[in-house]
């Protein structure tokens, strides 16, 4: 069954903790020992938004935008109670519960170690991520999970769609109740950057080069010249991030484990609020996994876009959501073997809607 899952997730992909590691420690050495790269690159900057690093979250975000069909909107009623659950779990409880986790986890459980200015912007991070839900990786749990195609990619297009309108207000709700200021502007600014653009741009190319080469063409020769583009864009933001934060990771590297208990135990806590109610609905697996993998993964790219647009390149909130992306990984494919573990509780998988 593990040589049948294996090509839907890439190299890149697979070890992405480990290249995250990586960056992090080139990006560290860099702001130690080269200052003169991060305070060059950090005079680049327009309304508060690092301009080399808004470039490299386009590289992250564009392709991933690209890959989803808008166009199968039009069969959101094919399988209406899975997209509930995943609905509902997104936006009606995924933030409130990643808040609440990681309030009590860096307010209370660890309160000896992270001092509470510190505290509040690393809640800030998780808040970020927990008002993020995933889009393109969750393709590849998809796959992994044997999951519905077609069901997945509604899930992904309406879930971009629902980021357009419900992402700010949910940041500023939450972030307001932490006592923690953010800019109307500023993060409406950042959702019509990272997301809006680029999802326009995605659909405009998707479009017009359907329209004169076919969807054929597309998906198997277009779309995979992009493969690692989102990976390698991630990486160089993330040397970037750490060549710009390196001082505060080194003043606090424990802090990185300590934000990581909070963004794990969320992270398998939402899994299981989607997944056990697919069952009690009688969904099947081929429906289920997907809407449990899709609710625990995070749109980590747009966490991070905001973070460094809101609070800076050099901030704690970046750093959290930074950790968001160190945990991604290894957690979502223990959730895939959780998944894969539990196919036959489910109903019978049915064929995908044509």
């Amino acid at each position: 069954m593990e040589k049948e899952q294996t090509p839907g997730i890439g190299f890149f992909q697979k070890y992405l903790s480990l290249w995250v590691l990586l960056c992090m420690a080139a990006g560290i050495l860099i702001g130690k020992f080269l200052p003169q790269v991060p305070d060059f690159l950090g005079r680049f900057e327009y309304a508060q938004v690092s301009i080399p690093i808004a470039v490299l979250i386009w590289v992250m975000i564009y392709p991933m935008m690209m890959k989803v069909d808008f166009l199968s909107v039009k069969n959101v009623g094919k399988n209406p109670k899975g997209l509930f659950v995943t609905w509902a779990a997104n936006w009606l409880i995924k933030p409130f519960t990643m808040y609440a986790v990681a309030a009590f986890f860096l307010n209370v459980v660890f309160s000896k170690f992270i001092e509470p200015g510190l505290a509040k912007e690393y809640l800030a991070g998780a808040i970020l991520l927990g008002a993020a839900p995933c889009t393109a990786m969750v393709f590849v749990w998809s796959t992994l999970t044997r999951g519905d195609p077609a069901y997945t990619v509604v899930q992904v297009a309406t879930n971009d769609l629902i980021i357009l309108v419900a992402f700010v207000p949910i940041v500023k709700f939450l972030t307001g109740i932490s006592n923690i200021t953010v800019p109307w502007d500023t993060l409406i600014l950042s959702v019509l950057l990272f997301v809006a653009i680029p999802l326009a741009g995605g659909v405009l190319t998707r479009t017009l080069v359907t329209k004169r080469r076919g969807t054929e063409f597309f998906e198997n020769r277009f779309l995979p010249k992009f493969g690692n583009a989102t990976v390698v864009g991630l990486l160089l933001t993330l040397v970037l991030l750490f060549a710009f934060q390196g001082e505060v990771f080194l003043s606090n590297p424990l802090h990185i484990l300590l934000i990581a208990v909070p963004l794990t135990i969320q992270t398998f806590l939402i899994f299981f609020i989607s997944y056990i109610p697919c069952k009690w609905l009688k969904l099947p697996h081929n429906v289920a996994a997907p809407a449990g993998m899709i609710a625990a993964s995070n749109f980590f790219e747009l966490a991070v876009a905001v973070a460094i647009a809101v609070f800076g390149t050099g901030s704690p909130a970046a750093l959290a959501t930074t950790v968001g992306v160190l945990t991604e990984v290894p957690v979502m494919l223990i959730l895939v073997g959780i998944a894969n573990r539990t196919r036959g509780r489910f109903a019978q998988n049915r064929p995908a809607p044509a």
